[in-house]
């Protein structure tokens, strides 16, 4: 068994927990997601946690799936509890986000805005140059955040472009810069 699968989900206060078939749904204050178990992972509630263990001990392939079980169960704990959130931030000459109603609209340099929908359990906000992408499910926010960055990538030589707040951007040197370097 994956050492990560062997610690146990603390299911914290205000959170429900219930099963149908294989498929386990968690809801709290922020709202309810659910997840479908992977055959032959068992997953049990005793007292205030859930304990993900192997239906077959001798079945080496379902190693990884105990470990990618307990990762998504505490995620989905955390979500209906606290949520998750992502931060990008704007840089260049003239990039501007604003909100649209629930829409998001880049302006990034194109000869067009780009404008993207947000998606149930997302939301925007938008403060100065930075995007901030939130919601309860980690995986939609994580793909969203990556979505939104991807329409402007961050380049090398003047950092131009969408990155995520924490990022560090790996600058190059120009071409007038090596030519004088080379001397």
């Amino acid at each position: 068994m994956s050492k990560l699968a062997k610690i146990p989900v603390i299911i914290k206060e205000g959170v429900n927990v219930s099963f149908e078939n294989d498929i386990i749904k968690i809801s709290g204050p922020k709202g309810s997601l659910s997840f479908r178990i992977p055959k032959g992972v068992e997953v049990k509630v005793e007292d205030a946690f859930l304990i993900v263990s192997q239906k077959d001990k001798n079945n080496q392939e379902l190693r990884p799936f105990l470990g990618l079980t307990r990762a998504m169960l505490s995620n989905m704990v955390t979500g209906v509890v606290t949520g998750f959130e992502k931060k990008l931030e704007l840089s260049g000459v003239g990039y501007r986000a604003q909100m649209a109603g629930s829409d998001l609209v880049l302006s990034v340099g194109f000869s067009h805005p780009v404008k993207i929908a947000a998606v149930d359990g997302l939301n925007f906000s938008v403060s100065e140059n930075i995007i901030t992408v939130s919601g309860i499910d980690k995986n939609l926010v994580g793909n969203m955040a990556a979505y939104i960055r991807s329409v402007r990538l961050p380049e090398p030589y003047k950092g131009k472009g969408i990155k995520y707040k924490d990022e560090k951007i790996r600058r190059k040197v120009g071409k007038a810069a090596k030519a004088l370097g080379a001397k």
